[in-house]
């Protein structure tokens, strides 16, 4: 019968309409998701792989990711290691496509200031890059005394001296703003800058 034909072609129809809506949702769904997803969630994705970062000033730091805070991470090379601030990055490469949500809504507090705190703690000789138009930025040696909401002080003493109150230089009082990045003292192996 003709009805036959033109019921199968209203199911084929309705089908297709089906069809079609589940595809525009399952797309929609994946927008939504990507756009929940935030830099942390993709470098946390990739951590104990190497990694580059430009920085604002031009410098290039390359290293293996091990950990990351909610508004930094460290990278590690060789002897040396690095903690950036994000706000500090141009550009980043090797992070994939893959991202991981903090295991904790504590890792995401982690800010600059508990990382800088931590540093304080160890009392770890450090080597601090400023933000600088030119050249490789400004570098500072010395021991984070204090850290505040939203800077830090350093005590600048003596290449190789451990902090004590007769060697401080100098104490410089830097807002997170003006950090580059800063790294152990120890090494010098990976120069900053170094492209």
């Amino acid at each position: 019968m003709r009805w036959d034909s033109l019921f199968d072609d209203l199911e084929a129809q309705f089908s297709a309409e089906r069809a079609l809506e589940r595809e525009s949702e399952i797309t929609e769904r994946a927008r939504v998701e990507l756009a929940a997803i935030e830099l942390g969630d993709r470098l946390r994705a990739v951590a104990g792989s190497g990694i580059k970062v430009v920085l604002v000033d031009g410098s290039i730091i390359r290293g293996g990711l091990r950990h990351v805070g909610g508004e930094w991470f460290v990278l590690v090379d060789g002897a040396r290691e690095w903690l950036v601030p994000c706000a500090s990055v141009l550009s980043y490469q090797g992070l994939g496509r893959s991202a991981r949500k903090p295991l904790s809504p504590m890792h995401r507090s982690m800010g600059m200031a508990t990382a800088l705190r931590a540093l304080a703690r160890d009392r770890a000789e450090l080597n601090v890059y400023l933000n600088a138009r030119t050249g490789n930025g400004h570098k500072v040696q010395g021991v984070i005394d204090r850290v505040g909401r939203d800077h830090f002080d350093l005590a600048v003493v003596p290449e190789g001296e451990v902090r004590r109150v007769g060697n401080v230089m100098a104490v410089l009082t830097i807002p997170f703003s003006s950090l580059a990045a800063l790294s152990s003292a120890g090494s010098q192996d990976v120069p900053y800058g170094d492209s």
